[in-house]
């Protein structure tokens, strides 16, 4: 494994378990500080414990602007500045079923802004730092949901976590703050097997070119390439990383 981000510092959102965990893992182990930026205190400072030196928990509502705030200040008092952030946080394992005509208008606005706002205020709460610094990079986690008509609320927001990436990548090109996201197909992790009952995973399987689930190391390797200094002239780029779940032509 190389070391990358040696001397960098990284703030992964929702990296308390599943595929943000082990972006953190994955930054830590090539150098960077990481911050675990989780709502569940728990689970967040099981990884900052675990990682040790060079990690840091701090509790943050990423549908709160001023908890994002916070974060990023604690970051900077921490580790002295910010050159990376994974807004990976999302509401997903235990999201209510429903369509866009039935979901309750109150549980979507929370939904809404901590699968797309919570994007927005983590970059608007970091932008500073990075420019500072003299510029940064930020992967969004978005999902191949954005591309399937068939996923209700869950796409919607997703869909806008691709809009606020493109737009980002423009507003923030003065400052050398390059925007990227990669989309997820179906991924074995805790979210997805309460959202997916078993006997519905093969056929969803079968309908991949590759046919497996994928894994969180499967995205760490993409990620990692998009925040690096190896997609210095890559931004507003969303990466399907899927097993040939969607095909764009």
């Amino acid at each position: 494994m190389g070391q990358r981000f040696v001397d960098r510092v990284a703030i992964v959102t929702g990296a308390g378990g599943g595929i943000g965990e082990a972006y953190a893992r994955a930054l830590h182990a090539e150098g960077a500080a990481v911050v675990i930026a989780e709502l569940n205190a728990e689970a967040g400072q099981r990884v900052a414990d675990d990682l040790g030196d060079r990690a840091l928990f701090v509790e943050t509502d990423v549908g709160n602007p001023e908890s994002t705030d916070a974060m990023a200040a604690a970051t900077l008092d921490a580790f002295g500045g910010i050159d990376h952030l994974v807004n990976n946080a999302a509401i997903f394992g235990d999201m209510e079923l429903a369509g866009l005509l039935n979901v309750d208008y109150d549980y979507l606005d929370t939904f809404m802004s901590v699968n797309m706002m919570g994007v927005l205020h983590c970059t608007r709460s970091v932008k500073r730092a990075m420019r500072n610094g003299g510029g940064g990079s930020i992967v969004n986690q978005s999902s191949t949901a954005a591309w399937m008509g068939i996923s209700g609320f869950y796409g919607l927001a997703k869909a806008g976590v691709n809009f606020l990436t493109s737009s980002l990548a423009h507003e923030l090109s003065y400052a050398n703050i390059r925007v990227n996201a990669i989309a997820p197909g179906p991924t074995d992790t805790a979210a997805m097997n309460k959202q997916v009952p078993v006997e519905y995973q093969d056929p969803l399987v079968q309908s991949l070119a590759i046919k497996r689930l994928g894994t969180p190391d499967d995205h760490v390797g993409p990620v990692l390439f998009l925040l690096s200094d190896e997609a210095a002239w890559m931004t507003g780029h969303v990466m399907a990383v899927d097993g040939g779940q969607v095909t764009r032509i």
